[in-house]
């Protein structure tokens, strides 16, 4: 079921999100709910707060960026509970970055460029590894909505005061996009 996105001003997007019981009722249906919603609205990635739900989990298709990067062919994967342990800041990259829940925005923001993991995936596996590259930033983006954050978080205070009318309309409901959206209520 394709499910609606959470726009900028929905206060689950800054809520702390808590981890699940592995046996969580429905999350095998729920990850392919997330799956489904995010493939139905060009994504790359989509954490539980983006459609209303204040939990631990995320989902990430970078296969669509094969052509640029091949070794993310066919990488589709779901994330329970995951939690970035260290981040590796010795090596950091700035990169533009867009979000679902912040239609048509888009800035610069800088990440380190490897990051160490600890999550669930579907089969209810436990990984605790480094994760580099475009799948660390991609990561960090969405772990980041776990954790009550958002990519406009790590930009500068002129860029915010830049963007700032964006986001006021964006509060109003004022944005397009081309899938289903949940605005705050005015």
């Amino acid at each position: 079921m394709i499910l609606p996105i959470y726009t900028y001003g929905q206060p689950v997007l800054r809520k702390e999100a808590q981890d699940i019981p592995l046996d969580y009722p429905g999350l095998a249906e729920l990850i392919g709910d997330m799956f489904e919603t995010l493939d139905n609205s060009d994504g790359i990635g989509l954490a539980a707060p983006q459609i209303g739900k204040a939990i631990r989990i995320a989902v990430i298709d970078i296969d669509v960026l094969k052509n640029d990067f091949p070794e993310y062919k066919g990488f589709r994967k779901a994330f329970i509970n995951p939690h970035i342990i260290e981040f590796d800041d010795t090596n950091m990259e700035t990169m533009e970055e867009g979000c679902l829940s912040l239609p048509g925005l888009h800035e610069n923001v800088t990440r380190p460029k490897r990051i160490r993991v600890k999550y669930f995936d579907q089969s209810l596996q436990e990984h605790d590894e480094w994760v580099d590259g475009y799948l660390a930033r991609v990561m960090q983006h969405e772990f980041d909505h776990l954790d009550g954050k958002m990519f406009i978080d790590h930009i500068s205070p002129l860029r915010k005061q830049l963007i700032k009318s964006k986001l006021k309309a964006m509060l109003q409901g004022k944005y397009k996009c081309n899938y289903r959206t949940k605005a705050p209520v005015k």
